[in-house]
């Protein structure tokens, strides 16, 4: 049976929008397929990891009638993306399987039956719905994501956490260790709400939204999220728990600031870094009068010590950090300038964007 023609260009973009959540290997083999459901006006393909679910729209002018059928994500879309440009694919169904054919060349795929996909229940108590534009969505993640912890036996922190407050949206991550903290002003939010979305939603959002000013429209139930945009739906669970008190965590009362040009230091760490000890990845900064020395060294003895010019006057400082969570945040904003903050040797410091509050990133020191 005939399901449909498609050109390649047209099928490659929806199959890419899902496949990224799909796992390879899974417990339920059908987790390892895409859902594609035709009718009279569009082809819908939905994929779904039990925690996340995208669903992919295609306008389509479709006279075959409404059919539904699992195929494999990867096999399919390694397929798709080999075949010639422009070129016009069929599908057919037959016995359970899929053949595709385009010219000369033909593929059949083992198939699934669409009644065994299991899809989120999208059934859910509505607490907030509000919309913002693509790109500052996107850069509001972007500018924390890396702070998110990775397989942390607390498991609240293997997110980010999002907050709706009347006119402002943050979002903030954390692994323990350091914690990331960005907003921005959104006039639609009316009201309070917040939501640990799980660190694979994040990664996919940040892959599929766009440098545009098209809307996202964000449904914030009590168990599960839902963002929508262009031809892409996508719902997440949410991760339960209760996320640690991020503005105790922001210190306010620091009286020792350096200002300091953010290429120049991330280029002095990224050098620095390259004797630091593969383990522990230490970094001292030592501030005298009107200097900064980043310094690092490793087991072999070895050592790299980079000078930077600075305005400073206050007490002499020496203070150790992870060099790695120094670099992550200087390589994901884009000023000119950072603001350093330090309390003393044994306090955190605040890292800030200059006459820029929306922004504020927590390091923990290290002993070194």
């Amino acid at each position: 049976m005939l399901l449909m023609k498609i050109n390649k260009e047209e099928l490659l973009k929806p199959l890419q929008s899902v496949a990224g959540i799909v796992e390879r290997r899974h417990t339920l083999p059908i987790l390892s397929n895409v859902l594609i459901q035709i009718s009279d006006n569009n082809v819908a393909f939905i994929a779904t990891d039990l925690e996340i679910q995208i669903t992919a729209l295609l306008a389509n002018s479709n006279d075959q009638g409404d059919s539904s059928i699992t195929v494999s994500a990867k096999k399919l879309q390694d397929i798709v993306r080999a075949l010639p440009e422009n070129a016009q694919i069929s599908f057919d169904s037959k016995d359970s399987r899929l053949q595709l054919k385009a010219g000369k060349s033909q593929f059949n795929l083992q198939t699934l039956p669409a009644d065994d996909f299991p899809k989120l229940a999208l059934s859910d108590e509505l607490v907030s719905d509000i919309s913002l534009s693509q790109s500052m969505l996107k850069h509001l993640f972007n500018q924390v994501q890396y702070a998110m912890a990775q397989q942390d036996i607390r498991y609240y922190l293997n997110g980010l956490l999002l907050v709706l407050e009347p006119g402002v949206v943050k979002v903030i991550a954390t692994d323990g260790h350091r914690l990331s903290l960005a907003s921005m002003k959104a006039e639609t939010v009316t009201q309070f709400a917040e939501a640990i979305l799980p660190r694979k939603t994040v990664t996919e959002l940040i892959k599929l939204l766009g440098d545009t000013e098209e809307e996202v429209k964000l449904r914030l139930g009590k168990n599960l999220v839902t963002f929508t945009f262009g031809n892409i739906n996508l719902v997440s669970k949410v991760i339960e728990g209760k996320f640690p008190d991020y503005n105790k965590v922001i210190p306010s009362l620091y009286e020792n600031h350096v200002l300091v040009d953010r290429l120049t230091l991330l280029h002095a760490m990224q050098r620095a870094s390259i004797l630091s000890n593969e383990k522990f990845r230490g970094v001292r900064m030592v501030l005298t009068q009107n200097s900064m020395r980043v310094i690092c060294n490793n087991t072999e003895q070895e050592e790299a010590e980079e000078e930077l010019e600075i305005n400073y006057s206050n007490e002499p400082l020496d203070i150790g950090f992870n060099v790695t969570y120094l670099l992550d945040v200087l390589n994901n904003i884009n000023s000119k300038e950072v603001d350093c903050s330090f309390g003393d040797a044994n306090s955190s410091c605040l890292i800030m964007v200059p006459g820029d509050d929306r922004f504020k990133y927590v390091v923990m020191p290290m002993r070194i």
